[in-house]
């Protein structure tokens, strides 16, 4: 497995950030393998896959880069630029297009695991990149950045209210199951691959979520180490869970979505993002649930989360059994 010896500076000055190149990358994944994790994923890539598919069929070259820099379990590290804080996508994406030809074909090399395809060896592959990347971001993931970004946000609030219930430990366990775990004596693993361990003690150590389930890591020695990970699914897939009918019924559509999405604790701006309800709606709805004794919250460091009760949890429970595709039947 490939970790990261941190101290405990380092950590306890690590990061949640934001990064519109990070998020466009994670789209250009899925759009090039079209293996969508819900429901969500498989209408937008309905919608932006074949365009995507024309763009390459008529520019071949970038057809093999894009094939090359994915790679096998190895990301051209030049397509990845570790993100800072702050930045547009525009700025972003102008350090791919910076990164010097040699080296983007060197970092080809690395992913292949093998030489360079004939077709690669020329000096405007970071162009290409950047155009590519910058084709995905304003035809696929501009559109509908606003929501995207509430949604990232969302994670943040919630894997920082993570740390402090529970500390650094228990929140790098939930980044990316099976990959990014702390393992005791200052070791962050961060992939299951088998790579030399490095050391980052002292410098900037960011985490930074994507809606796409993907994830990967990346560099700038040796000053600054990104993590990026895949936000959490209910957020990702805000209509992922259906509400059953006989519980819409009840108490409304708008109200027991709220409910039925508070499985695990979520912040009001949270349940905003996931319902696509106004802020006004969802704190009336939390209203009457609280008051009902279907739903409790508390104070999380600066959030106050909410979720379901015993009680809530039974009305959810009995309201499945009853509707388990989510329709009218009894």
């Amino acid at each position: 497995m490939g970790w990261w010896q941190v101290n405990a500076d380092t950590l306890a000055g690590s990061r949640f950030v934001l990064s519109p190149l990070a998020e466009t990358f994670a789209c250009l994944q899925l759009l090039h393998h079209g293996t969508p994790a819900h429901p969500g994923e498989q209408a937008w890539l309905r919608d932006h896959r074949p365009g995507y598919r024309a763009r390459l069929a008529a520019d071949p070259v970038t057809a093999l880069l894009v094939r090359a820099g994915l790679g096998r379990s190895w990301i051209a590290d030049f397509l990845t630029p570790t993100p800072r804080s702050g930045e547009s996508f525009e700025e972003e994406v102008a350090r791919v297009r910076a990164a010097r030809p040699d080296e983007a074909r060197a970092h080809l090399r690395l992913s292949l695991a093998g030489p360079l395809p004939a077709a690669l060896d020329r000096d405007d592959l970071p162009e290409r990149a950047a155009g590519l990347l910058s084709y995905v971001w304003t035809e696929t993931v501009r559109p509908d950045w606003d929501r995207r970004r509430r949604v990232l946000e969302a994670d943040v609030v919630a894997r920082t209210a993570q740390v402090s219930r529970g500390g650094w430990a228990a929140a790098l366990d939930t980044l990316r199951p099976g990959r990014t775990r702390w393992l005791g004596d200052n070791r962050l693993q961060v992939n299951a691959h088998e790579y030399p361990p490095r050391e980052i003690s002292g410098a900037e150590l960011l985490f930074v979520p994507v809606t796409p389930k993907t994830g990967w890591v990346s560099w700038e020695e040796p000053d600054r180490y990104a993590v990026v990970y895949a936000c959490a699914g209910a957020l990702a897939d805000p209509g992922g869970r259906p509400v059953p009918a006989s519980l819409g019924a009840l108490l409304g559509t708008a109200r027991a979505g709220v409910l039925v999405r508070l499985g695990s604790p979520l912040s009001t701006s949270q349940l905003v993002a996931v319902t696509g309800q106004g802020l006004g709606s969802v704190g009336r709805h939390l209203r009457v649930l609280l008051d009902s004794g279907l739903v409790e919250r508390r104070r999380a460091g600066r959030s106050v989360l909410y979720s379901r009760t015993a009680a809530g949890q039974v009305l959810v429970d009995a309201a499945e059994a009853g509707n388990p595709d989510g329709t009218g039947r009894s």
